[in-house]
């Protein structure tokens, strides 16, 4: 599986970002997609994930400004990011927990994408 993440860049706070994450390969069910950030110095921190049933976790840090949400029909996954904040500037990783013909079920991560809010 190969997870191609795209939407990131630098923006004021205040400003707003959108995200997404296509998931390609040999995929029989996608369970669950989402995205992690790593700010400098600091561990991979869980931002939003959310399951083939539609069920969404949100970290409380970004509630009520982030939005996540994906496309069954074509594996790929968005994170609306609005309101910005300084804090939020880290790199985000895209995530799958996929069952892969021939593989089984596993997690994939993306090549990451920098978000940069400047305050």
């Amino acid at each position: 599986v190969q997870l191609q993440a795209s939407g990131g860049g630098l923006v004021h706070a205040g400003g707003s970002l959108r995200l997404s994450c296509a998931a390609s390969g040999s995929i029989l069910s996608m369970i669950r997609m989402g995205w992690y950030c790593q700010a400098p110095g600091k561990e991979r921190e869980l931002v939003a994930i959310t399951t083939f049933g539609g069920s969404a976790t949100i970290a409380d840090s970004v509630k009520g400004r982030f939005t996540i949400s994906r496309d069954d029909s074509t594996n790929t996954v968005y994170l609306q990011m609005n309101s910005l904040k300084p804090e939020d500037t880290a790199v985000y990783y895209c995530y799958a927990d996929a069952v892969v013909r021939g593989l089984g079920q596993y997690d994939y991560w993306g090549q990451g994408t920098q978000v940069t809010v400047s305050s």
